[in-house]
């Protein structure tokens, strides 16, 4: 099953691993007939994932001989997993062997590569639609129980695509640094065995020397990450490493600020390396459009135009199209990419396509002169204070540029900003007052050691709320 259909030569190596040890498609292919020997087609399994083989041969396995994987982090929580369990009954459950411990009750029917297949005895399996091929976490969380529900049809739509605009052929190796639960990562790792590249497996930090000795070892060809991750290499001072092998970074999972656009795009410039800044969302596969690298810096801050087979538009609050150049309205995306729907237990799980193609964004954009894409804010991250609509997103930007790492919410009439520095709460305490001229009475500053992020770097404001 798609995107694993093409066949490559059964020798060419598909993947190598951070502990030196490589497996050729023809590896995959057999361990893939060995998994579909012991498992029922078209039915549910939960796939606890991490950058590690057994996850990845698994994963490759499940998508090939039509099971639907739900991917998941690998070191979920106990009891959030077993909610899970209740209220989408899989079939099996494929998971690291130090974890095998919770599922003693159970038979496992392989363990192979650090990995155990267990068998589980839900009853009353709930219907799957034939198009089903994936579900994933919404926005990387791990935290909710709704999921994407992505069709073979997406995923061959969205591989295709970013293959095409980024020029993947069998000579590239991508090191991965983002998880295999979270799509951008996912859609790595699908793009690239798709067109027999080979693959540098690793669970290990860019901020490990480990990392890159293994990324020089094999001359990664590219790295791609989420802006927390362009974050870390500036704090390492990647700038400064000597990387002769890499050709291109890509980079999606949220928008960069001025300072690390600024950074990226320089380095980029001078070290002659394609950068690929990127937009998308679980919703849509993974990614909706690319800035081209020959636009990285004249159209700074742009998320470009979308990719191929996709279109973009902008609709007012009244669900107008807008057609001037210049004025915000929300995004809407149209593709064979976008998602069949959410899942919010197994009951939706037979759902066919609700989106139609057509997914509202939910992020406010607006386009230049030259047809070319940018984010705002989202639509949900305004509040008035005073009758004044006010973008939480502008704020923590400009807050974070200004001062210290930031984050902003709020309700109508009342502005809330957390900071990570106590040194500068006075300080942005008059900047806000003062400069933007909001009255004190209608914000608050709190002081917290740390802004809560998920894995791939998106602040959690549910955290923040219940400090």
């Amino acid at each position: 099953m798609f995107p694993f259909e093409v066949k490559h030569p059964e020798d060419s190596i598909a993947v190598i691993d951070d502990n030196g040890s490589y497996f050729t498609y023809g590896d995959m292919d057999n361990f893939t007939k060995s998994i579909h020997k012991l498992i029922q087609p078209r039915c549910l399994l939960f796939c606890l994932s991490q950058n590690t083989i057994g996850s990845l041969l698994g994963y490759v396995s499940f998508l090939s001989s039509s099971v639907v994987p739900v991917m998941l982090h690998s070191t979920i929580d106990g009891s959030f997993l077993e909610t899970l369990v209740k209220n989408y009954r899989p079939q099996y459950v494929w998971l690291p062997n130090e974890r095998i411990n919770e599922f003693t009750n159970y038979p496992i029917i392989l363990s192979k590569y650090n990995y155990s297949l267990v068998q589980l005895e839900e009853k009353n399996h709930f219907d799957l639609h034939p198009e089903l091929a994936i579900l994933l976490t919404t926005s990387g969380s791990t935290s909710s129980s709704k999921f994407v529900r992505i069709s073979y049809e997406n995923l061959k739509a969205n591989t295709y695509a970013i293959s095409t605009y980024l020029s993947i052929d069998k000579y590239e190796r991508p090191i991965t640094i983002l998880p295999m639960w979270y799509s951008y990562g996912l859609s790595v790792i699908n793009c690239h065995l798709s067109k027999g590249a080979m693959l540098l497996l690793t669970s290990r930090s860019c901020v490990e020397k480990e990392f890159w000795d293994f990324f020089r070892s094999y001359q990664a060809t590219s790295l791609s990450g989420v802006p927390y991750t362009i974050q870390i290499l500036k704090s390492i001072k990647f700038s400064q490493l000597s990387l002769p092998s890499l050709k291109t970074i890509t980079q999606a999972g949220g928008k960069l600020n001025d300072e690390l656009t600024e950074y990226i795009t320089g380095y980029a410039d001078k070290s002659k390396v394609s950068l690929f800044l990127m937009y998308g969302q679980t919703e849509a596969t993974a990614r909706m459009s690319y800035l081209p690298p020959e636009y990285s810096l004249k159209k700074a801050g742009s998320i470009g135009f979308p990719i191929p087979e996709g279109s973009f538009s902008l609709v007012d609050a009244e669900g107008n199209e807008i057609i001037e150049a210049g004025v915000i309205g929300e995004l809407i995306y149209k593709g064979k990419n976008v998602s069949l729907g959410y899942a919010s237990n197994g009951n939706d799980l037979k759902k066919g396509d609700e989106n139609n193609g057509t997914l509202f964004t939910g992020d406010l954009a607006r386009r230049d002169q030259d047809n070319f894409y940018y984010i705002v804010g989202r639509k949900k991250r305004f509040i008035k204070l005073f009758g004044n609509r006010l973008c939480l997103d502008e704020m923590e930007n400009l807050l974070t540029k200004l001062f210290s790492d930031c984050a902003c919410t709020g309700t109508d009439d009342n502005l809330m900003v957390y900071a990570t520095d106590v040194t500068t709460l006075t300080e942005i305490k008059k900047y806000i007052s003062n400069t933007i001229g909001i009255h004190p009475k209608a914000f608050s500053i709190k002081h917290c050691s740390a802004i809560p992020k998920n894995a791939v770097g998106k602040i959690q404001y549910f955290k923040l709320e219940g400090l």
